[in-house]
């Protein structure tokens, strides 16, 4: 799939699956814009990045005007911004439980809101946020990201609702465990050839921005077994 000619946002892209998907992404020939929490160094293929903090609503919409005013427009939005924390209900403390909720859903809501009002005045774009098999196959003892990942998947479905016949999308794909080097330290004794390869993501994401995926909107893809 080529991506020549688009503008892609991307949240979470200097994240361990960013490090992957941004490079795929501009390999294909997109224009990629970062909003990073940090200021990192310069990637190739990455012209811009913007310093956004995704749970703070004014500064993402001063990051999707940016992007606007200095790259045109904004063809899709990919959101990988996300976290993990171990904690049953019982244990869960209320500021764990806001964080996960503000990373996994609130900062994917922010970022879909100030986005699709450019898409619709355009009458294209695509939305996709990665959610977590995680979140229609529940676990025990990781209640605030399971409850948030489940947001994240009735957001997009009611996204794709809101967005039907416009001309703009919104789609998710949901991986189960993802093989980053923090996940093979955290779970030493798992076998990691049975994880999500970040590669299969980045290639997903990029059928999904494309042309070709342009009927599609509500899906929810999962990917990987474990």
């Amino acid at each position: 799939m080529r991506l020549d000619g688009k503008v892609v946002l991307i949240a979470g892209g200097t994240g361990a699956l960013g490090q992957t998907v941004t490079p795929m992404f501009s390999q294909a020939g997109a224009t990629v814009v970062l909003l990073s929490s940090a200021a990192p160094p310069a990637q190739p293929g990455v012209p811009l990045t913007l310093r956004t903090d995704v749970t703070d609503e004014g500064s993402v919409r001063r990051a999707v005007s940016q992007t606007i005013e200095q790259a045109g427009r904004i063809d899709c939005l990919v959101n990988m911004v996300g976290g993990f924390a171990p904690g049953r209900v019982a244990e869960t403390e209320a500021a764990l439980w806001q964080k996960m909720l503000s990373l996994n859903l609130t900062a994917a809501f922010l970022l879909s809101k100030a986005v699709a009002p450019h898409m619709l005045k355009r009458g294209s774009g695509r939305i996709l946020h990665v959610a977590a098999r995680a979140a229609l196959e529940p676990f025990p003892g990781a209640a605030a990201y399971v409850v948030a990942k489940s947001g994240l998947v009735a957001l997009i479905r009611v996204l794709a609702l809101e967005l039907a016949g416009s001309g703009v999308t919104a789609n998710g794909i949901l991986p189960t465990t993802i093989d980053t080097p923090a996940n093979r330290k955290n779970m030493p004794n798992a076998d990691p050839s049975k994880w999500v390869r970040p590669e299969s993501i980045a290639q997903l994401l990029i059928f999904l921005a494309s042309e070709e995926a342009g009927q599609l909107n509500g899906a929810l893809i999962p990917v990987g077994s474990d």
